[in-house]
Order: structure tokens, then sequence, then C-alpha cells
């Protein structure tokens, strides 16, 4: 391990980063002119007024009360008044729950820390193995650590038990807390105000007819099958091609915007452009009259886009959004299976409106396996290949590797300076660094797997990016360092042998952790709060593209929180908590001051800050819950391995029942609660489907669900809009093209009798001819 004085060093760097960002941001929040980039989520809901209004110049820029700069801390306490029922309210359930996580944390580990402090470090203090070793060279870190107990030691006793006390903790902690959450969810359900998705279904692999298109096969399946509870449904239009061209035209006008601004400040001149790419060649022209006429030929575009999407059949995907006259029928037709064939008719509770990802669902649904598939087999690789710059990043970490390699740099390095910078600061800032551009890989790959909300590919990208943290960052740190000192033995020891050396490199890459948690966790946290893109972004757009106070209101970008990173990279240190536990606890208090440093940072944000995409009612908790008990395991496997190598195989064999016995404890939290998160109680919905018909007996459910579900490029196009398919309710019988099911190869697949009239198809009665 590095010295003390390394640790102190990188402290001292990451401290005084972290404060810097702190007092930035607590000057830069009480300025007026930054209102709307520390407090954008109180403008968008209407709470706070401009503070351009203002009486004077001056103060509609800087804030001239001194006494807010005496109190600029203030803002901590602020974060942690508010009750959580009214954050919920505020915020929603998603962001008080992805709080808890960080407090979930501080619950699990300062016990934790005070009987490891208690008990493992002076067993390893007074263990005295690391000085009686000749030309070994080692701090007061490693005396610390179970180093420094002699294989053999009757010492290991401490050790082993604690393990035990560590996971009987931790998993009561887990209970307790996906208990309070599953609760949560149930309250929040049935206290929360009416949405269109508690009354919609999205219906995938809608079977093919030759006599019907999908628009009235999906019409005439419902009417049939649910003739009691079905109320309406939209189709879904591939309207990707749109989408772009919409997307294109809304790029052009803020250029035409630009420009004219430019005008209006400066009207002696007009403004010019060229007409080559990014306008850096190509002819000079007036750049108003040139941007317009390019807005002008897209906004054509669009209107052919959309006009031949309209008319065109084969631009109806075999999908639908069904929504229902109650919530009990939503339940019904959402959980169960709606044909005999288990591959067609597939229903799943629709997304709220704003967490469609509608690009994917014109993806044919053959084609999902075929691309989870694939997206699988890319993701192993590059998991893979990351291991490369990984094994660079952990071989920055070791002076006599980098001598070997590079003997020219041996004056260089051998400088105290360099030395602690090199070991405690260099090799945590370049793993960020290539953790960066991560993210955007894995959502990406997440979306070509084909999922239909944005909630669940931050779900799916949460599950990729944890793995990669597990196999890269923390086995890849541990294997690839130890690999750089000694590649040859290692590459040719038995595989069996791996969990070995694993175990034995763990206490030597403490160090690295702790660097890894304070530029991550304590200088990374301090720069989320600070805002500084959006706080340029926004002055940019201010200056070039606002006109209006609608201008300024959009200018705004409160963002939110980043569930696919955030996430995994909280159960990371969960990891790296429950393996150094019983290793080397003086990793345990800076986990702890992450912890305790992010909750109040993410709740002053998303009080103030975040305004979330969409809202899952906290859906994302058994994944939580899921890899949680994987990092526990890990770290128990971890342990075994470990305490092999210390002359005490017998002893390791007590250490089997934890894994077997955490496996248990995660299947028996899964029945117990799981369900809350995936299933709606058909009790719970009737309650909420009868107090709303007593509290709004004359509710228009067909005009409240009209424009819910339909594609963001066709709202506000009334004449454009695709029609929404009511029921039929003055006809009992369903009206069809079809004579007779014996003229299409379809009925096997979407009847369960054959030689019957056409309604039979679906299910029910005879329908007229």
């Amino acid at each position: 391990m590095a010295s003390l004085q390394d640790i102190g060093f990188s402290a001292a760097i990451n401290l005084m980063s972290a404060f810097a960002f702190l007092f930035a941001f607590a000057m830069l929040r009480l300025q007026p002119v930054n209102d709307r980039v520390y407090f954008p989520k109180w403008y968008l809901k209407g709470i706070r007024g401009s503070p351009t209004r203002s009486r004077g110049v001056m103060n509609r820029f800087v804030n001239l009360d001194w006494t807010t700069y005496v109190k600029f801390l203030n803002w901590m306490p602020a974060a942690l008044r508010m009750p959580e029922p009214e954050l919920i309210e505020h915020a929603g359930l998603d962001s008080a729950v992805y709080i808890r996580i960080y407090l979930l944390g501080l619950k699990m580990f300062v016990p934790i820390t005070v009987f490891a402090f208690g008990v493992l470090v002076p067993v390893n203090w007074t263990g005295e193995t690391l000085d009686k070793i000749d030309d070994l060279t080692f701090s007061n870190v490693d005396k610390l650590s179970i180093s420094n107990v002699p294989p053999g030691s009757p010492r290991f006793w401490a050790h082993l038990s604690m393990t035990y006390v560590f996971s009987v903790w931790a998993c009561y902690v887990l209970y307790m807390e996906y208990k309070t959450v599953a609760t949560m969810r149930l309250r929040h359900l049935a206290s929360e105000t009416r949405r269109p998705d508690q009354l919609t279904v999205l219906v995938r692999n809608v079977p093919p007819d030759p006599d019907e298109s999908i628009n009235e096969h999906v019409e005439h399946f419902f009417c049939v099958n649910h003739p009691d509870h079905y109320l309406c449904h939209q189709v879904v239009y591939n309207a990707n091609d749109l989408a772009k061209l919409v997307a294109q035209r809304k790029a052009m006008q803020n250029w035409v915007t630009y420009y004219e601004n430019k005008y209006e400040r400066k009207p002696s001149s007009r403004p010019t452009t060229k007409t080559g790419y990014g306008g850096f060649w190509g002819t000079t022209v007036d750049a108003i009259d040139f941007y317009t006429s390019k807005l002008q030929n897209l906004a054509e575009k669009v209107s052919i886009e959309r006009e031949k999407i309209m008319n065109d059949p084969m631009a109806i995907v075999p999908a639908a959004f069904v929504s229902f006259k109650s919530r009990w029928g939503t339940a019904v037709c959402a959980q169960t299976q709606q044909c005999h064939n288990p591959t067609i008719w597939l229903t799943e509770w629709a997304p709220e409106p704003r967490d469609v990802f509608w690009d994917n669902l014109a993806i044919p649904y053959v084609e999902l396996s075929i691309r989870r598939l694939l997206t699988t087999i890319a993701l192993f690789f590059l998991i893979f290949c990351f291991m490369i710059p990984i094994a660079f990043v952990q071989s920055l970490a070791n002076l006599e590797g980098i001598q070997k390699v590079l003997p020219f740099l041996k004056p260089l390095i051998e400088m105290k300076t360099v030395k602690s910078v090199i070991q405690g600061f260099l090799p945590g800032i370049a793993l960020k660094i290539f953790l960066i551009i991560l993210p955007t890989i894995l959502m990406t790959m997440s979306q070509i797997e084909g999922y239909t909300s944005l909630s669940y590919l931050d779900r799916r990208s949460a599950e990729k990016y944890f793995w990669f943290i597990i196999v890269n960052v923390f086995l890849g740190s541990i294997i690839t360092g130890t690999a750089f000192q000694q590649l040859k033995s290692f590459l040719e020891q038995p595989p069996t042998e791996i969990p070995k050396t694993v175990g034995v490199s763990i206490p030597m890459k403490a160090t690295f952790f702790i660097t890894y948690i304070m530029v991550d966790g304590w200088a990374g946290i301090a720069a989320e709060i600070l805002r500084l893109v959006p706080l340029v972004v926004f002055h940019l757009k201010n200056a070039f593209l606002v006109k209006t106070e609608q201008d300024r209101q959009q200018a705004m970008d409160p963002g939110h929180l980043d569930f696919a990173t955030s996430e995994p990279r909280i159960q990371f240190y969960f990891l790296l908590g429950l393996v150094y536990a019983a290793v080397a606890p003086i990793l345990l208090p800076f986990i702890i001051v992450f912890f305790a440093f992010s909750y109040v940072v993410f709740r002053h944000q998303v009080i103030n800050v975040y305004d979330q995409k969409y809202e899952s009612g906290a859906r994302y908790w058994p994944d939580v819950h899921r890899r949680l008990t994987i990092c526990l395991i890990i770290s128990q496997l971890l342990m075994m391995g470990l305490l092999s190598t210390k002359k005490l195989a017998k002893v390791t064999v007590l250490l089997l029942p934890q894994p077997i016995l955490t496996i248990w404890f995660y299947r028996y939290c899964a029945g117990r609660f799981e369900s809350a998160f995936s299933r709606f109680p058909l009790q719970e919905a009737m309650v909420k489907d009868t107090l709303e018909k007593a509290t709004e007996p004359n509710l228009n459910l067909k005009e409240y669900l009209r424009d819910a579900y339909v594609h963001p490029v066709f709202k506000g196009k009334d004449l454009d809009r695709p029609r929404v398919v009511d029921e039929e309710e003055s006809n009992p019988l369903v009206p069809t093209r079809r004579t007779s099911q014996a003229t299409t190869r379809y009925n096997s697949e979407a009847s369960s009798t054959t030689n019957t009239p056409v309604a039979n198809k679906h299910g029910g009665s005879p329908g007229s001819m």
C-alpha cells in the first residue's frame, strides 16, 4: 500500500477541489443572473418569479445583499429540511427512493465501521507479521489490514466472526429497506392522481390478418374479449424519419433566431454566413435568408412525410396503446395472457406518455431476441477490450513496474512530489476519464435491444454498467495490477488458483480504491452540484437565442437523475465497503463520507434542480436490491478465497453457508416484496375506481385519453393528428370485413376454434356480416 503521506496528499488535493467547487457553487447560486440555472425546478412549476424584474440594472445580475454571503452554506440544512412525504410530492417517488440509497449506505456502514475499528483494527495492528519480514517495505496503513496477521493465527477467528456479523447486518438493513420502499410504492399508487398509464396497456406483436388492417384488428379483438372495459385505442405509427426531420427543423429554427437576434443588436449590417458545412467555407450569403430558406424546405419535408405516414397503411406497426374504462379492467388485461399462443397479443402496462421511447415501437417483435443476443455478445467484447486501458491505468500505481518498462523516467519518479501524485491521484483520475464515455455506449446498446420505455432503458443500462464495473473496475483493477507485477506466473497458474490470487491482491489495492473514492466520490459529487456545463450553455442561449420570456424558460436545462450510471456507481461503493470491511477497514470512513456528502448534495438537486423525464414509482428497486445482494455474495466469496491462502482451509469451510444463506435471503425477499413492483393488486384498482366514480361521476375518459399516446411529432397539429378509435357502444356485435375463417391462414394463431363465425376468432359472439 501507499503510505499515509500519499493518502494524505491525495485527500488534500480532492478536499481542496471539493471545497473549491462548493465555494464556487455557493457564490454562483446567489447571483440573480444564475437563478434559472440553480433553481430551474421552481420556474418550471411556476412557483419562482424571475429575479430580472428587480429594480436597478446591477441588481438584475449581481446580488448586492452582503448578508446572504455570510450564510452561503445555508443550502445544506435547507436541503435536509423538507420531510419525505413533501419530497415525494415535489420531486416524485423515483427521486425520493434514489436518495434513500445513500441513506441506506449510512445505515449499513456506520455500524460496520464501528465494529471493524473496535474489533478488527486492534487485531490487525498487533499482528506484527510485517515487522518480522526482512527487506519488506510497508507503511502504517498496511498494519491496519489483514496482511499484518500471521498465517494460521487464531486471530483469524475474529475476522471470520465479524464476516458473519457484517453479513447478517447487511441482510437486515436490505430487508427493512425493501419493505419500506415496497410500502412507499403501494402508498404512492393508492394516493396518486389519475394518469393515462393507469388506464392503458401496450399491446405488441399484433398478428397480421389478410381481411383487416391492424387498426380494425385491434379494435375487434378488444371489443370481443374485453367488452365491458375496453374504451379506445391508438395504433402506433413508424414516425422515426418524421421525428428526425422535426429535430432538424428545430435546430434550423435556432439558427434563424440566432441571426435575427444578431441583426436586431446591430441593424446597420445584415449577418452573413457561408453555404458550406458549418458555415466555414463556400459562397458568402445573407445568413437570415439562407437559414430561413432551409427552414422552409424542412417544413415542406415535414409536411410531406407526415402526410405520407397518415396515408400509408404500412406505416402502422403491429402495436397499439389500448385504454380501458377502469383500472381494474386495465390490470386484468395487462397481467394476463390474451391468447393461447403466448407469442402474440402481448400486453404489458403502458409506460407513462413521457416515458415512451417511440423509436423502438417500430421494431418488429421477431427481431428482439436476435438483437438482444447480439447485444450480449457485443457487451462481452466491450468488457474484454476495456481490460487493456484498465491494465495500463493500474500499472501506474506501481512505481517499480513503471521503472522496469520506462527506466529513463526513474529520476523523475523518485521525486517526492511526483511519487505522491502517481500513487495518490493519477490512477483514480485516469480511470474516471475512461469511464466517462462508457454510459453513452451502454445506453446505445440498450436502445438496440428494443425496449420501449426510457425507464426500462435506464434499468437495462444500469445492469450493464454494474457488471462492467464489477469485472473491469473492481476485479480488473485487482487482477491486472497483480498481473503487471507477476505476469508470467499469473498466466501460467491453473484456474482454481485465481480466487486465491484475487483474495491475496485485495489488501494490496486498498489504497487505489481510497484514491478512487476521493476523486469520484468527493470531488466528483462536488462538481455535480456546480453545474458548470449547464451554466455556460444557459448564458450562451440567453445571449444569442432568447427573445421572449418563453425562450428564456426553454433555455433552462434542469437535468435529471441519471439512473443508468449513478445507481451502479453507488452499488460499487457498497461492494468496496462490504469487501474491505473485514480486510482493510481503513477504507470505510472514506465511503461513509461519500454517502453522507452525496445524500446532502442530491437532496438539494432533486428539490431545486432536477426535472425527471419520467416517473416509474420506484420500479427499479428490485434491481437495486438484487445487485446489492450480489455485492454481498461477492464479498463473501472473496473472503473465502483470502482466508484459504492463510493456512486456514478447514476454517474457510465454515464460511460456505454464507453465500447459500444469502441466496435464500434474496429469494425470500423477492417472493415477499417483488410483486409490488410489477403488478397492481385488483383490490387496490377497484378501490381507486370506486372512489373516482364517486368523486367524478361526469368524468369523460375518452377526452382525457384522446392525445395521451399520440406520437409527439403529431401533437399540436389538429388536422394531422391520428384518429383515436373508440368502442362501438351502439352496436353490441362487432362488424367485420371477413367472410369466413376458412379464408384465412391465421386462424390457428388467433382463434381457439375453427369453422365458426368470424367474431369467435376473438373468443366472442358471432358478428354481423
